[in-house]
């Protein structure tokens, strides 16, 4: 829901998705063209200020978005960094650090990802999934998955509200008064949402075999604010990106 309320909110909302599309993707290619972690770090940096400074996108909802990604991209580092072995009598864990020309590799790869991850938050708190979609669409992507991802999109929404619906009733009974009255309500809404799944997926089920899954799921495109102009904007920008990837830090 925070990526949607940004997504729907920033002030970039009717700029064309094919022109931060491609910034992104430059964004993505910079940062595997930069050969230094600090490089990669600037452009990550970059990036987050094009989303916060141009799109207005709330810094605090950008790294909240992102901690979780951070986090595991954290972990993954110190497994690359640190080996663990079982050794010795009796048995006991050592721990042992890799040599520096490794702990460089290391860094570059993790950098580069972190880069990574900046580009897709800004394409991802700019750009609503609908827009996505279409995007993906005039890119000749395969019907199917468009309309998985469609009808993904949609049914997240549809258990949100669901769970909301269940769990305020909850409360309004004082079902989470005490620890043992919470555990209960949270197996009887556990319980619900699965019920709810298995109806409606079999709803949707009998729907498309109605309409004898005659074409795509289709919806129609906005209107965006000079996409041509956009697109160079975008284009030039994520060629400086590249280029300044390719300076040594």
């Amino acid at each position: 829901m925070l990526i949607e309320q940004c997504a729907y909110t920033n002030r970039w909302r009717q700029v064309s998705p094919a022109a931060k599309g491609l910034f992104t993707s430059c964004g993505i290619v910079a940062a595997f063209v930069a050969r230094s972690p600090l490089t990669t770090c600037c452009l990550a940096v970059i990036i987050l200020a094009v989303a916060v400074v141009g799109a207005r996108v709330s810094l605090f909802r950008f790294l909240k978005v992102a901690l979780p990604a951070v986090l595991f991209l954290a972990v993954s580092a110190a497994t690359l960094a640190v080996s663990v072995r079982w050794g010795g009598f009796p048995l006991r864990l050592q721990f042992h650090l890799v040599n520096k020309a490794e702990l460089s590799h290391i860094a570059l790869t993790c950098s580069r990802s972190l880069c990574g991850i900046s580009a897709l938050m800004f394409f991802s708190l700019t750009t609503p999934m609908t827009d996505i979609i279409c995007l993906l669409r005039k890119l000749k992507f395969p019907e199917v998955m468009l309309d998985i991802m469609t009808l993904g999109y949609r049914a997240l929404f549809v258990f949100l509200e669901v769970i909301h619906d269940t769990r305020t009733a909850q409360m309004a009974r004082l079902g989470y008064a005490t620890p043992r009255l919470a555990m209960r309500s949270l197996g009887i809404l556990t319980a619900n949402l699965t019920l709810q799944v298995w109806q409606r997926s079999n709803a949707l089920h009998q729907a498309a075999l109605a309409r004898n899954n005659d074409g795509s799921l289709m919806f129609l495109e906005d209107e965006y604010h000079r996409p041509v102009l956009t697109l160079l904007t975008a284009s030039c920008s994520g060629c400086a990106l590249i280029a300044l990837a390719m300076v040594p830090l």
